[in-house]
């Protein structure tokens, strides 16, 4: 017994406890913060730039945003155009809408839900503020996108009371008194089943689930909620007669194996039973950075030459604010187009030295460009820049490659008659 304490201090290792946190409709939420009288309203976030939004503020430029009447923001049945959705309130939700979903097929679930565009800037700004807010009571933590973290909750002072459940409300506090957003926290033994048990008590709620309760609440749920099981596999899932998570934790590794594959076959069968080992990881170095957008209307090459170029320039300009504020510099420096059929094109350079220049980014893109066919219209158009180190320690590279797309459409070759077309086009 002697051995078990040492000063009066067990060492019996404390129980692993991983949290993952995801804001609640970050992207709705952030836009209620600047229109509070829209609270409680269906709302769908997405669609164009802000260029309404702006039309709005402008006609009410004499009332403060929050006195703006609901009545003056437009409605998903008049939205035109393409777009999908990046976020609805849950009172939108109600409907059937949801993230990913057409604007176009959401005005038909919703039509009088109200509409409002992605300001990306304002959602950033929170992104890294509800962030720093975590760091300062648990330190541990893996950023997994704009509007989600890992957090490991083991060691930190109230991260074993009530299963964790102490910290998480001392967080979700913190968060809400500090932006005014609500998060919902899930906590388990690893982050597979953390991020299942964020989404059973939203918006704004806190789920502990314990090992033991793996069979009881983990094997009811669909296959799809296992983080990492997709669209392809559930197909071949269902095929198979599975369609719970406990349906596949009741087969044996070895059929999972010879049905999916030694490696996914294998994790499938972890993955039912609760079984993860992946450690939070705090510093992860990005492999690129890019910014591209969708446009409302396809757009032409020739007939929208000073639209296009304005875009462009806009796009280069966010790559290089983004390289600059996370400290990064790259050598590779590519484009994507998506044109009116769907089919995709990239291509990229790799240059001599190391940038965050936006005038170097926009003329090596735009040299890019010129790989490209340019006589179909548009549909996107992005700006990559890859092969990152951090600023303080660039090296110089020795020569000028160009290097093949990596997704370019096997009918979108670079086209010598492309370079003529940009060049004469003067545009990019």
């Amino acid at each position: 017994m002697a051995g078990r304490y040492a000063c009066g201090v067990s060492s019996v290792p404390p129980i692993r406890r991983i949290a993952h946190l995801d804001m609640d409709a970050f992207f709705a939420s952030v836009e209620l913060l600047r229109y509070p009288q829209l609270k409680g309203l269906a709302v769908v976030i997405g669609g164009g730039r802000r260029k309404v939004d702006e039309i709005i503020r402008q006609k009410y430029a004499d009332r403060p945003l929050s006195e703006i009447p609901a009545a003056a923001f437009p409605l998903l049945k008049d939205y035109v155009g393409r777009g999908v959705i990046t976020t609805a309130t849950y009172a939108a939700r109600q409907f059937g809408v949801g993230s990913a979903m057409g604007m176009m097929k959401a005005a038909r679930l919703a039509p009088d839900a109200l509409v409002l565009p992605v300001d990306f800037e304002e959602v950033r700004k929170y992104s890294r503020g509800f962030k720093a807010i975590i760091r300062e009571i648990a330190p541990v933590v893996e950023d997994r996108g704009v509007d989600e973290v890992y957090i490991d909750f083991t060691d930190v002072p109230g991260g074993q009371r009530e299963g964790g459940r102490v910290l998480a409300r001392l967080i979700q506090k913190a968060i809400h008194g500090q932006t005014g957003l609500t998060c919902s926290i899930g906590i388990a033994p690893n982050k597979l089943i953390a991020k299942m048990a964020s989404e059973f008590n939203k918006p704004n709620g806190i789920s502990v689930v314990h090992e033991a309760d793996v069979q009881t609440r983990i094997w009811p749920l669909p296959v799809r909620k296992i983080n990492g099981i997709g669209p392809k596999a559930e197909v071949k899932l269902h095929q198979l007669q599975l369609h719970t998570i406990g349906d596949i934790a009741a087969q044996q590794r070895e059929w999972l194996v010879d049905n999916f594959g030694k490696a996914y076959g294998a994790w499938m069968h972890d993955a039912a039973w609760g079984r993860d080992d992946r450690p939070i990881v705090t510093e992860s170095e990005p492999v690129s950075m890019s910014r591209e957008t969708t446009f409302d209307r396809d757009l032409h090459a020739v007939r929208d030459r000073v639209e296009l170029g304005a875009i462009f320039t806009d796009l280069c300009r966010q790559v290089a604010q983004d390289l600059r504020r996370k400290g990064y510099v790259g050598r590779t420096i590519g484009i994507k187009l998506r044109y009116d059929d769907f089919r995709i094109a990239t291509r990229d350079q790799t240059i001599e030295e190391f940038t965050c220049d936006p005038d170097t980014i926009r003329k090596v893109a735009g040299q890019c460009l010129k790989r490209v066919q340019l006589e179909r219209r548009l549909r996107l158009l992005g700006v990559r820049v890859g092969k990152l180190e951090k600023s303080s320690s660039q090296q110089p590279a020795t020569a000028v490659r160009e290097q093949p797309a990596l997704y370019a459409s096997a009918d979108t070759p670079a086209d010598p008659q492309a370079d003529t077309l940009a060049g004469t086009l003067d545009l990019f």
